[in-house]
């Protein structure tokens, strides 16, 4: 099935990009160098490296971005921002969008390392990631949810998606295209170490992406569990279509869930968490996503499904159903802030 999210969301997230207004909260009427890693990243300026025993990945080549916007409410008007990045291992080049937490700019936590929620868009996802956009409030929730103790305080990473808006890439290291499976997997984490203070441990890194994106989620988790350790698959698919797959069978096999999930539970782990998201509307995505839980939920293989009452196909479902169970669910899971 693809792969459109809601008409209402492609088309905010379409205006938004041509007046060049998206973000969260008050956006800044002039883009704005920034750093999250480094003296300049607020509360780093008073600490000190973490010592051998600590699970802190100390930011390795902090870089200056652009500052998109600020996210508002309980966000605390942090920054998103943007950089091009040329992906060392991949070859490919595009954009990414950060965030991080109010909690990793204050004193207390800063020799503490974060977890990471990489973030992926439905549709295309490009030339922007639309969980970047104030109508979603994904940051807003994230440091509500934090706030009140339902979720972890998640640093963000939103990647673009795909090369085009053209044509999809299953997130996958396709032959003869641009290795956006490479990209997701391995350039687009190593940013985030580079730049934050994150955790050298698995147990710290998710993946959630919706529709196309979802794809991409479930498929990287189960295919690189010793780099994440949950995904959040909303509305996903679950095998890959990609029409460049044709003439490609065998490496379209090898980016398969459904193959990948046999495999994991065959060498029995390491354990990996999936918390599905659909809505109730959702008539032909739920069946498939019950049909993989029940086929593939055991062993190393966690599931939980969240059902939207009334959702749709839709990004809005997702982030209702994110505040209803799957961020405790998730969070539970996962390691939290420590030095």
């Amino acid at each position: 099935m693809r792969k459109a999210l809601f008409p209402a969301v492609i088309t905010l997230i379409t205006l938004t990009v041509l007046v060049g207004t998206s973000g969260c909260g008050s956006g800044a009427t002039q883009a704005s160098p920034l750093r999250f890693g480094g003296p300049k990243s607020g509360a780093a300026l008073h600490a000190t490296p973490p010592g051998k025993r600590s699970l802190v990945q100390w930011p390795t080549r902090p870089i200056s971005f652009e500052e998109e916007s600020r996210v508002g409410g309980a966000g605390e008007n942090t920054p998103i921002g943007v950089t091009t990045l040329h992906g060392p291992k991949s070859g490919f080049t595009g954009k990414v969008w950060v965030w991080a937490p109010p909690e990793y700019y204050e004193k207390r936590n800063a020799r503490k390392g974060f977890p990471v929620m990489e973030a992926l868009p439905g549709a295309y996802g490009f030339p922007t990631n639309y969980w970047i956009g104030s109508d979603l409030k994904l940051e807003e929730n994230l440091a509500r949810w934090s706030k009140n103790g339902t979720s972890l305080p998640f640093i963000v990473v939103m990647p673009v998606l795909n090369p085009n808006d053209k044509q999809y890439y299953d997130g996958s290291d396709i032959p003869g295209q641009p290795k956006i499976g490479t990209w997701l997997s391995q350039d687009v984490p190593d940013l985030v170490r580079q730049n934050f203070r994150t955790l050298k441990t698995r147990d710290a890194w998710a993946v959630m992406g919706s529709s196309s994106g979802g794809f991409a989620a479930l498929k990287n988790v189960l295919q690189h569990p010793e780099t994440f350790k949950v995904a959040i698959p909303n509305g996903p698919d679950i095998v890959p279509d990609s029409p460049l797959w044709n003439g490609h069978a065998k490496e379209e096999r090898e980016n398969n869930p459904e193959v990948l999930a046999r495999r994991l539970i065959a060498r029995g782990g390491p354990p990996v968490y999936l918390a599905f998201q659909d809505g109730s509307r959702e008539n032909t995505v739920l069946p498939k996503v019950r049909k993989f839980i029940a086929r593939y939920g055991h062993g190393p293989v966690h599931t939980r499904l969240q059902i939207v009452p009334g959702g749709t196909h839709s990004a809005e479902t997702y982030v209702q159903g994110l505040g209803e169970g799957t961020m405790r669910w998730v969070s539970a899971r996962m390691q939290g802030p420590t030095a």
